[in-house]
């Protein structure tokens, strides 16, 4: 029988991680770090890659390969992938992060819904959807040579929920509709790709609650009082449930949502 040590070790192993350099990309990295994972990075062009790999290079033993994607560019996204597919022989987790988020500076997204952009909304499905969507499926028979390959996509309570529009009164922030619908078709998305590329890959999500950055005071509280743990979350929140499913720990564990929220909506 394997110990739970064992099964969270990561020696030999390599995960790939978009949207790497920015606060939830550092913290899946360096959880993967951490069980001694190797790791190959992706994020958007003139990202600081040297702010995550100095810090991961200093305190772990472990080979980082990283790469440049245009993920809202499908053209930069077969040229980053064709190299990918190249450049590495083996991948035993791919975790899909990259995203554009309700605190994104877009033009026509964090606004009064009758002024939302459709060209912007259009935009977000292309990363946050379309962009996992063509990963997974490039990377797909690199994670099958293993026979026990494992796709982690990073989703939102609001791919489950109906955001409450009191948490943002006399506040700046706000709930983009492309945000929420992108993230509920990531949920339906995973549950696609857990039956069609089982058994030799595990496909499942993580559903993060809000996590704290520093919000406006008056939506921290308001938010906080609606979860029974009574806080929002922080990035540190979300290094158990990478672990676990992308280690052999969650090796019979596919096609789920597992939510990191705090209780919300319970």
């Amino acid at each position: 029988m394997k110990s739970v040590h064992s099964l969270m070790d990561m020696s030999g192993k390599v995960a790939m991680v978009t949207g790497a350099t920015g606060n939830l990309g550092h913290v899946i990295a360096e959880t993967i770090a951490e069980l001694n994972g190797s790791l190959v990075l992706l994020d958007k062009p003139n990202s600081n890659f040297d702010l995550i790999t100095d810090r991961l290079k200093k305190n772990f033993d472990i080979k980082i390969l990283c790469y440049e994607c245009d993920f809202e560019c499908e053209k930069s996204r077969n040229s980053t992938f064709h190299t990918l597919s190249k450049d590495i022989d083996s991948l035993n987790c791919l975790i899909n992060n990259a995203a554009f988020t309700s605190s994104s500076n877009l033009d026509g997204w964090s606004c009064p819904f009758e002024e939302q952009s459709i060209f912007t909304m259009k935009r977000a499905f292309e990363v946050n959807l379309t962009a996992v969507f063509h990963l997974s499926k490039t990377i797909t028979p690199i994670l099958k040579k293993t026979g026990k390959g494992s796709i982690i996509n990073i989703s939102s309570i609001y791919g489950k929920y109906a955001p409450d529009w009191s948490l943002y009164q006399d506040t700046t922030l706000s709930n983009p509709a492309g945000y929420a619908l992108s993230k509920a078709a990531i949920d339906q998305l995973t549950r696609w790709l857990a039956t069609t590329i089982a058994p030799e890959i595990r496909v499942n999500a993580i559903s993060p609650g809000g996590i704290y950055r520093k919000q406006d005071r008056n939506f921290v509280n308001k938010y906080s009082q609606k979860t029974p743990l009574g806080r929002m979350a922080c990035e540190n929140d979300l290094k158990g449930a990478i672990a676990y499913l992308a280690s052999d720990l969650s090796e019979y564990v596919t096609g789920q949502i597992l939510e990191v929220n705090g209780g919300w909506g319970i």
